[in-house]
């Protein structure tokens, strides 16, 4: 049996910190991946509703995409999500925006953005309105 030299540890450390760094960027282009994805899909229901020009009609079809987007392709479509999605597209609507915002924010990050802009963008309103 042949006898093994012992192992450059700089070597290990090295190709360690490389498979890391590329499991990093894994994550980070699939985050960024779902966060257009959760755009795009806010933004094509949006236009439908707007399309449709029935507000009736826009509170049965999150419901009824989330029954067939969730049997397909799991929670991340219930409705409460879809809702999401929509708010997102609504309050971001610049696609650019999103591009840029997508690389440097996670789906939860950007959640917690929209709720705080949604309401100190309300409560801003009413301070207004009522002064």
């Amino acid at each position: 049996m042949k006898k093994l030299k012992p192992l450059d540890n700089d070597l290990l450390k090295e190709l360690i910190q490389i498979v890391e760094q590329g499991k990093s960027q894994v994550v980070q282009q699939v985050n960024s991946t779902l966060n257009l994805v959760y755009w795009q899909v806010g933004h094509t229901i949006n236009e439908h509703i707007i399309k449709n020009d029935r507000a009736e009609y826009g509170k049965q079809i999150f419901e009824n995409l989330s029954i067939e987007m969730s049997k397909r392709f799991g929670r991340s479509f219930s409705e409460r999500n879809l809702h999401r999605m929509s708010r997102f597209a609504e309050t971001f609507s610049d696609f650019e925006t999103i591009v840029t915002l997508s690389s440097r924010l996670t789906w939860s990050q950007l959640r917690y953005h929209i709720a705080c802009k949604r309401y100190y963008g309300a409560t801003i309103l009413r301070s207004k309105n009522s002064g």
